[in-house]
């Protein structure tokens, strides 16, 4: 009974499309109904389809490309850049830094230090980096990424965060291409409404001189 009812409730927006169009078909025979409406309600309801259709196309098409292009920078950035351990010299005197906003909570406290760590290819290196440590002392042991030489490497992206990114992307080229369709039907709206009103004023200059006069309609 519930999968029925959900059935009726899914497929009643399509409905509603189905009635609106049989609706407009039987009203452009009704004689109150002036060209200009007509156009307008087809407007209306073409532009609806394609939000409908086009909108969710579009960002389909942008995330999977999105996410593409990033998983593909996720699997390079893997490969080019390593995981090493490094060894705390001293504590350079400034404070600590600014969360790293790549960590899972945001929050974890940075302090840059003069330290010491192996390379990947075997070469010993010696500099000042970034320490994900609070208050650092010599001969603390932290992690940094580097690449096969040991130069210092930002993070490599995650692919939970890629994936995020591209639906991101996919959601905003959706929104975006909806926001265009409606403004160009607002547009040719408003061009239809503007031709209309000046329509009525050049009918009314034309009337105006005879209007109230007894045999203005003879």
């Amino acid at each position: 009974m519930n999968g029925t009812a959900a059935g009726h409730h899914g497929g009643g927006r399509g409905c509603g499309t189905v009635r609106a169009i049989i609706g407009l078909w039987r009203w452009r025979r009704n004689p109150l109904c002036r060209t200009t409406d007509l156009v307008e309600a087809w407007l209306a309801l073409a532009s609806l389809l394609l939000v409908l259709v086009a909108a969710p196309l579009a960002g389909a098409a942008v995330g999977v490309s999105v996410q593409g292009t990033l998983q593909k920078a996720v699997r390079d950035q893997r490969k080019d850049r390593h995981h090493v351990a490094a060894v705390v010299v001293r504590k350079l005197s400034r404070g600590p830094l600014a969360p790293d906003p790549e960590t899972p909570s945001g929050r974890g406290a940075h302090s840059r230090v003069v330290a010491d760590w192996t390379a990947p290819d075997g070469t010993p290196r010696h500099g000042t980096v970034i320490a994900g440590l609070k208050s650092p002392l010599p001969g603390d042991r932290f992690s940094i990424w580097t690449d096969r030489r040991g130069r210092i490497m930002g993070r490599p992206l995650d692919g939970a965060t890629a994936t995020a990114h591209s639906a991101l992307a996919g959601f905003g080229a959706a929104v975006l291409t909806a926001g265009l369709l409606e403004g160009t039907r607002r547009l040719i709206l408003w061009h239809m409404i503007r031709r209309r009103h000046a329509r009525w004023d050049r009918a009314w200059a034309e009337a105006g001189p005879d209007w109230g006069k007894a045999d203005a309609g003879s």
